[in-house]
């Protein structure tokens, strides 16, 4: 089925696109709702903590620019910072100096990190295959991961940082 043309200058949806946007709005919140709510059950992370690790556990020396740290977590400077302070009193991550600039900082992951990454994983996977992957067709997941990078790509364009979309809001 073809979704409708707009007409230039017409600011509303058609109704098969609002009927779209609605269920993706619905079906990311309940999405991350679920994720988090396993990671809040049972295991030792929560979903943030998780995905802040694995961002360190790909980065070169498990370190990485807690300003690019926050564009690749899609958080705000201010958030990413409480959560790293919270994880750093728990042992899990570690800040210091950007080596040769003495305004920068780096977040690093500890060998106590990299351990609760490696407990919490097979929990994580399990729930993301459970709610995510086994509700699609194999062909509709990867078709999502790509629609989702295009829309990635297309929120960054349009000054899609945390601090961007606030700019755009007021």
């Amino acid at each position: 089925m073809a979704v409708e043309t707009v007409e230039e200058g017409d600011v509303w949806l058609t109704e098969e696109q609002q009927g779209a946007w609605r269920h993706y709005l619905e079906g990311s919140a309940r999405f991350v709702e679920a994720l988090g709510a396993v990671h809040d059950r049972t295991l030792p992370l929560s979903l943030g903590e998780y995905s802040l690790l694995v961002q360190l556990s790909e980065a070169p020396g498990r370190t990485m620019r807690m300003s690019a740290l926050a564009d690749g977590l899609v958080l705000s400077r201010s958030r990413l910072t409480h959560t790293v302070a919270r994880m750093e009193a728990r042992g899990l991550v570690e800040r210091c100096a950007a080596e040769g600039d003495r305004r920068g900082v780096n977040c690093s992951m500890t060998d106590a990190g990299y351990t609760a990454l490696v407990a919490a994983a097979p929990g994580h996977v399990a729930a993301v295959r459970r709610i995510l992957v086994e509700a699609l067709e194999p062909d509709e997941f990867l078709a999502l991961g790509r629609a989702m990078a295009k829309v990635a790509a297309s929120a960054r364009e349009a000054g899609g940082t945390q601090e961007g979309l606030a700019a755009h809001c007021d």
